[in-house]
């Protein structure tokens, strides 16, 4: 690889770390070739991407975006999975994807700039989705006017009830 295919190669990784919102730093040494692309498929689905390069490559590539703080961990066989909405699907994703194949390793990821661990990974993988929130946000803000409405026709109902109440017994007193 010459000098100009390790810069574009570079100035590419660098606009992709801008974009992620989160990013992950793995260990897929071991991994077939089929494994791989089976998790590529995958996170695609998710709009989010895994990335091989050079730890060299990477290093440079990170400096001056949000997951700087992951450069030390840049060692070894990495690949880096960067996901540019919802971080919570890829994250579902790459903990199955560890649990079904032992040789992937999870080191540590960053979102939105702030480094996570392998613990705080698996707690976010385990959240509801971002749609799964805010339908549950919404049923909540539409409960709190279902129930006003049927308190306030509850008072109606009562007063008819009672009405009702004090006709039939007419009736049966005039019967």
């Amino acid at each position: 690889m010459n000098r100009d295919e390790k810069s574009t190669v570079v100035s590419e990784l660098n606009e992709s770390f801008n974009r992620a919102k989160f990013t992950v730093v793995t260990d897929y040494c071991g991994l077939s070739v089929l494994e791989l692309q089976e998790l590529r498929g995958e996170l695609r689905k998710y709009d989010s991407e895994i990335r091989v390069a050079k730890n060299t490559l990477l290093k440079r590539a990170v400096a001056d975006t949000t997951s700087e703080s992951l450069a030390d961990d840049f060692i070894g066989t990495t690949a880096v999975v960067m996901a540019y909405n919802d971080p919570v699907l890829p994250a579902k994703a790459l903990t199955k994807f560890a649990d079904d194949h032992a040789k992937f390793k999870i080191r540590c990821a960053a979102l939105e700039g702030s480094k996570l661990t392998i613990d705080d990974l698996i707690v976010l993988s385990k959240l509801p989705t971002k749609d799964l929130l805010l339908g549950q946000f919404l049923s909540v803000l539409n409960g709190v006017p279902t129930s006003l409405v049927q308190v306030l026709s509850a008072v109606t109902r009562t007063f008819l009830y009672g009405l009702r109440a004090i006709c039939e017994q007419k009736e049966q007193i005039e019967n």
